[in-house]
């Protein structure tokens, strides 16, 4: 099965690779199939939804590469900031002014999360990641959604190098480290992302078994 991904986050590329190798399906990203980026494409992650967010990036990606598509939105939700920064989790430090330093947004948002939480207990920093994925298999198909979460908690400082966003931040008890110390495959078996696309696998393999 050809299957595009719409996303042009290095990160997240990384990891659907990793989660989908050795299935049955053909992965193709934007870089891959030389499509430039284009100012709508800054537009696509405007809603306070991540269903929304998904779909739309979907959508479009599906209507630019011609292939059934899947996209992704996720992100922290902190107990104590009410859920957020939620969807708005990729560009939060910089659109709350704190500009990315270097150019690195991912270091923009981690001290924001710190900034905000200053003071506050460990009990009162319970998190979790959220990732909710839309599957396409034409531009005007009705979506496919799968969602998935993981629980942890809002370190004090950093805690390793390895993944991406908010991982050196997350704590998660189930591997008793930060995603940012966790090895990849340890980090997919439990975290949000590894979970939706575990689930959204199975939905792509009943509709391939369905088709023949």
């Amino acid at each position: 099965m050809k299957l595009f991904v719409g996303t042009r986050s290095v990160g997240k590329t990384r990891e659907i690779r990793e989660l989908l190798t050795g299935l049955p399906f053909e992965l193709s990203f934007p870089a891959d199939r030389m499509l430039q980026p284009l100012p709508e494409e800054a537009d696509l992650e405007r809603s306070a939804s991540y269903v929304e967010n998904a779909v739309a990036k979907a959508r479009y990606f599906s209507t630019r590469g011609g292939l059934a598509t899947v996209a992704d939105d996720s992100g922290i939700e902190v107990e104590a900031l009410g859920g957020a920064p939620g969807p708005r989790s990729a560009r939060w430090g910089t659109a709350a002014g704190g500009g990315a330093v270097d150019g690195d947004v991912d270091a923009a948002n981690n001290k924001l999360l710190l900034e905000q939480l200053a003071g506050v207990p460990e009990e009162r920093r319970g998190a979790r990641y959220r990732c909710v994925v839309a599957f396409l298999a034409t531009p005007s198909s009705a979506p496919e959604i799968v969602e998935a979460t993981c629980e942890g908690f809002i370190l004090t400082e950093p805690r390793g190098s390895g993944g991406f966003g908010y991982d050196p931040l997350f704590y998660s008890p189930e591997l008793h480290m930060s995603f940012g110390e966790a090895p990849p495959s340890a980090k997919h078996r439990v975290s949000h992302r590894g979970r939706a696309f575990r689930a959204l696998i199975e939905v792509l393999l009943r509709r391939m078994s369905s088709d023949h």
